[in-house]
């Protein structure tokens, strides 16, 4: 440490000393010089040994000042290294889980007994369980998955099993520019790719977007997706395609046709495009097409080329009036005479719906917000008469309300009217009642 005062302290030291000698004995002039040049020889040194003092210590403050630039630099390199790996967050901050799962209960009277038996419907059933999990590896690179349990109660002999329904790898090319691998939802209506309870009016999703669409449905392939212009969205897929039955109960059904990426064998390619307009507040105009190069795929002697298109509005007015349309439309080549789509009436398999509804916040202290709709439905579909199964016309009438206590969590009631244009085994007429939640 330094002495702010030396030449003080030296001084004292001196007059001390020289006063003690006084006392002890008076010294001559030629002692008192002597003595004088031998303290002037001890300040001198002491002066030597401070000045070293003095260097050390601004030689140390100088290697502290470089070691905490040398920190400094290390800690802004970390820094760097952890942006350019995903923002410098920790393995949870990248990592997310979310899901979503449904209860239903149907009661549903069989009005057509005379001609299938009587396929009455008293059911309780937790139709689905399912969790998500992402990872952001770097802010450009990212992974996305959706594992599904059904009706509960999976394994040999019960009614539900285990679905990997996503699973794909994403990476942005340019800020509006994405490239994406792996299993994917196809991009084609409103349910197939948004389908959380919380989202659709009624218990049970539309016929429509389940036997023609048909939802939930994924492939594996690669594509790209992207903004062209604000407001207009775009998806180009390449992937797996269906591989529909050509004889049986199912012959052509589309929904038979999906082999969900489980050792999906002799599966031809299949490629599909949608754009969207979303420019408009609580509006979505879509329209999508697929092409099948075989849609009975490649086991067979059949070689079945087949084309969906598909087009669709979705509105949510700020008032809280909403409306949802949409037409879908399968066209199969005829095939051999007697065996292939026309034989069976499926050459062209088409569906249409149209759902107003008015969502209102609730009064006072109840809880969230109501949403009442109607819904008109008309679709092809088998008639499920053994001998026949050909494709007939069918159509529905649908009403009910959905409760939001929160805008994850709803209730549902509603009452469905079911009749057919032709003979079928069976048209349901009844209630519905569910419970849903995201997270």
């Amino acid at each position: 440490m330094q002495h702010r005062y030396p030449g003080r302290f030296l001084l004292v030291l001196i007059l001390a000393t020289s006063g003690m000698n006084v006392m002890a004995d008076t010294p001559t002039a030629e002692e008192m010089w002597e003595i004088i040049q031998q303290q002037q020889q001890t300040i001198e040194e002491l002066k030597g040994e401070l000045a070293k003092t003095g260097e050390k210590a601004a030689a140390a403050e100088s290697k502290a000042e470089a070691a905490n630039r040398n920190v400094e630099a290390a800690a802004d390199a970390i820094e760097e290294a952890g942006s350019a790996a995903g923002g410098g967050r920790s393995w949870t901050d990248k990592t997310t889980i979310g899901g979503y799962g449904e209860l239903h209960y149907n009661n549903l009277d069989d009005e057509n007994d005379a001609i299938g038996g009587n396929d009455n419907v008293d059911r309780v059933d937790f139709h689905r369980f399912v969790l998500y999990f992402g990872h952001e590896f770097t802010d450009r690179l990212r992974l996305f998955t959706e594992l599904e349990l059904e009706h509960a109660l999976a394994g040999e002999g019960q009614p539900g099993e285990v679905e990997l329904e996503q699973a794909w790898i994403e990476m942005d090319l340019t800020q509006t520019h994405r490239a994406r691998a792996g299993l994917d939802i196809l991009p084609i209506g409103i349910i197939n790719p948004t389908h959380e309870p919380n989202t659709f009016y009624g218990v049970e999703r539309n016929r429509v977007e389940s036997e023609i669409i048909p939802a939930t449905w994924w492939e594996a392939g690669a594509g790209f997706n992207g903004e062209v212009a604000p407001g207009w969205n775009y998806d180009l897929f390449a992937h797996s395609g269906l591989a529909v039955p050509t004889t049986g109960g199912s012959a052509f059904r589309p929904r038979s046709g999906r082999l969900k990426v489980a050792n999906a064998d002799d599966q031809d390619i299949a490629f599909t495009g949608r754009l969207r307009y979303t420019g408009m507040p609580g509006l979505e105009v879509g329209i999508a097409g697929q092409y099948q190069n075989d849609i009975t795929g490649t086991a067979d002697s059949l070689d079945i080329q087949a084309t969906l298109l598909e087009g669709h509005i979705d509105y949510r007015h700020a008032s809280g009036f909403g409306l949802r349309a949409l037409y879908a439309r399968w066209d199969m080549d005829d095939g051999p005479a007697g065996i292939g789509p026309q034989a069976f009436n499926a050459d062209t398999l088409d569906g249409w719906y149209v759902e107003p509804a008015y969502r209102f916040q609730l009064p006072g202290d109840m809880w969230g917000e109501a949403g009442v709709f109607g819904r008109y439905e008309n679709w092809d579909e088998r008639n499920n008469i053994g001998g026949s199964h050909r494709f007939e016309e069918f159509s529905r009438w649908v009403a009910g309300i959905n409760w939001w206590p929160h805008e994850n969590v709803v209730l549902k009631f509603d009452y469905q009217d079911e009749d057919a244009d032709g003979p079928v085994d069976a048209v349901f007429d009844g209630v519905n009642l569910g419970i849903g939640y995201q997270f």
